[in-house]
């Protein structure tokens, strides 16, 4: 069911009916929609005041007021969700999740089907 011309987070993946498959949806819905949704909310705010100050209220100072009012929001609505994103990737990059997903499942000799490096433990058990 998958579509190019849709972003991946509209795409519904029926085959991971786990609690984990529908965490990341969720947060693939977050980061793929509704954050470039705000994103683009806030830029419309400031453009919208931009008009009003500017050009709906060249001579009426009460709609120069309400056009500043509103650029002001604008902004502080991009600086809140820039300086967010920044806090929200310096701990990702901190903690350690931006690389990797696990950690790397031990290995036993012979046997590993646990993904990553893996590491080699040799178990001998007398019988």
């Amino acid at each position: 069911m998958a579509t190019s011309s849709l972003p991946a987070a509209l795409v519904l993946t029926l085959g991971q009916p786990t609690v984990w498959g529908l965490i990341g949806q969720i947060i693939a819905i977050i980061d793929q929609v509704l954050v470039p949704l705000l994103f683009a909310v806030a830029f419309i705010v400031f453009i919208y005041g931009v008009y009003q100050y500017f050009i709906a209220g060249g001579a009426d100072e009460e709609k120069r007021k309400k056009g500043r009012e509103l650029v002001m929001y604008g902004l502080i609505g991009f600086f809140i969700m820039i300086t967010v994103w920044g806090l929200v990737n310096v701990l990702v990059a901190s903690l350690g999740f931006g690389s990797q997903s696990r950690p790397a499942l031990p290995c036993f000799t012979g046997y590993c089907s646990g993904g990553g490096s893996g590491i080699n433990v040799n178990i001998n058990i007398p019988l």
